[in-house]
């Protein structure tokens, strides 16, 4: 048997997807499991040992999503949370445990280091935890397993990811209790596809889950869908990288709920690049039940796209908007402000431009989270010595460490750098202004849009509101 635990407790509450997804996979090849969801739980450690208690597993899998909560102001580790987990685990279970999960997957290694769990699987959880299985079972067969981090005496071994080229995933989605996550975090999501081939210099998810987009069937897509509704949930997120990458898959989603009548049931939400995107698509889009899209904007000064790896231009970016708002969808722009190069005047530049786009609202983050081996790492080793490099900011003490959240904002536009930016934004409601930290005296959270903890959007949840968490924020503005 196989327990598979939900570590993740941020709320609002996001139900665990992948947890969904691998509980299926191992279910349909014969295996018996139980999920253990922390999220849900008022107190992990009493439903740790009544679980415990009752089932002795011959492995625990625990799924990190995040290990941090990706905001500069606040740079939340999950990590120390993680290890305090598998700690209590030592105590409550002889069997092994292995770590998976989207955010243990970009610091694979040194999470299983870290933490002293006993394997851990990069990529894809599916397929290689069924192999960990029959592999634990034999007692040999390590080697084989994809994506395994495994310890072989004193050596950690670390096999290839695991990225199969043919994305299989039930579509059952009846191992999480969805409902529950519905009323209490607002939406579900659901995956297209896994893996992106864009080259953002910042992102780690190719490190995640895959270099390329790794397609679904969009009849098992709706498959999918059709089931969550089955459960009384009609909005979603579709949690792609990129919904439109490639462009064809996207149209082909949209095609099947088109087909099936889906718009009059479901709501969806979804994440975009900002090319490719036409008029086709956007119809398609608006047809298939899409309301509201979440676009990866980063900058509207050419310089800063540039260096950000977009292929698309200010101009590309206006477009964008105007589809969205002739076909009746709710636009958000995410901009990802003060990275290499960034100056006060690019800076002017990018807010500007987005204000006189109006957007439904745009997100203002500053702040990069620097991920190891992305070019980003590479452009930050390029300045200089980490120690001296005055454009990075950290919480934690000691040397710079890329486990631990760690961010760039170029120095060049100054030590208030939040200030200026909600000077230049002045008080333009549509968008979440960044947060003004200073060590040592604490973080205002008004008005900035981490949704960690973010009490607005928990009460606005419980009050009845459904949707994609910018959505229902900038909907509590008008």
């Amino acid at each position: 048997m196989l327990t598979l635990i939900n570590t993740n407790r941020m709320t609002p509450p996001i139900a665990p997807v992948g947890v969904d997804y691998v509980a299926g996979a191992v279910r349909r090849a014969g295996i018996d499991v139980e999920v253990l969801d922390l999220g849900l739980a008022e107190d992990p450690h009493a439903a740790m040992a009544q679980h415990f208690a009752r089932h002795q597993p011959q492995l625990v899998g625990l799924s990190l999503r995040n290990v941090d909560d990706c905001f500069w102001p606040s740079g939340a580790s999950f990590l120390p949370g993680l290890c305090d987990t598998v700690a209590a685990l030592r105590t409550l279970t002889a069997a092994p445990i292995v770590l998976g999960g989207v955010g243990f997957s970009i610091f694979a290694r040194r999470v299983v280091e870290q933490t002293s769990a006993d394997f851990g699987i990069r990529g894809d959880g599916e397929t290689s935890l069924v192999a960990l299985l029959q592999a634990l079972r034999a007692g040999r067969g390590f080697g084989r397993v994809e994506g395994l981090i495994w310890r072989d005496r004193a050596t950690i071994r670390v096999n290839p990811p695991a990225w199969p080229a043919r994305l299989d995933v039930p579509t059952e989605r009846d191992a999480v209790d969805n409902a529950a996550y519905f009323r209490r975090g607002g939406q579900i999501g659901v995956e297209t596809k896994r893996g992106c081939c864009r080259q953002c210099v910042y992102c780690a998810d190719p490190l995640a889950k895959g270099p390329a987009a790794r397609v679904r069937e969009p009849a098992e897509v709706a498959d999918e869908v059709e089931a969550l509704l089955g459960q009384g949930i009609d909005v979603l997120h579709l949690c792609d990288c990129e919904f439109n990458i490639p462009p064809d898959h996207a149209r082909a989603v949209c095609d099947e709920f088109i087909r099936r009548r889906l718009r009059q049931r479901v709501r969806w939400y979804t994440y975009m690049a900002v090319t490719p995107f036409d008029g086709d698509l956007a119809r398609r889009m608006a047809a298939a039940g899409c309301v509201g899209i979440n676009f990866t904007g980063d900058a509207a000064a050419q310089a800063m796209l540039t260096c950000y790896g977009q292929p698309h231009r200010p101009e590309d970016l206006a477009h964008a908007v105007r589809l969205c708002k002739e076909h009746g969808m709710a636009v958000m722009v995410d901009l990802l402000l003060g990275g290499p190069g960034e100056t006060p005047q690019t800076l002017s530049e990018t807010i500007h431009f987005v204000r006189r786009l109006a957007p439904d609202c745009a997100g203002a983050a500053l702040g990069i989270r620097v991920y190891p081996n992305t070019a980003m790492e590479r452009l930050v080793a390029a300045e200089g010595p980490w120690h001296s490099n005055l454009n990075l900011r950290h919480h934690y003490e000691g040397p710079v460490d890329l486990l631990k959240p760690t961010f760039y904002i170029a120095a060049a536009l100054g030590e208030h750098a939040a200030r200026l930016v909600r000077k230049l934004i002045d008080g333009d409601p549509r968008f979440f202004e960044p947060a003004d930290e200073t060590p040592g005296i604490g973080t205002d959270r008004q008005g900035d849009h981490n949704y960690n903890e973010n009490r607005e959007l928990v009460e606005a949840i419980a009050s009845g509101a459904r949707g994609a968490y910018w959505d229902i924020l900038r909907k509590l503005r008008t």
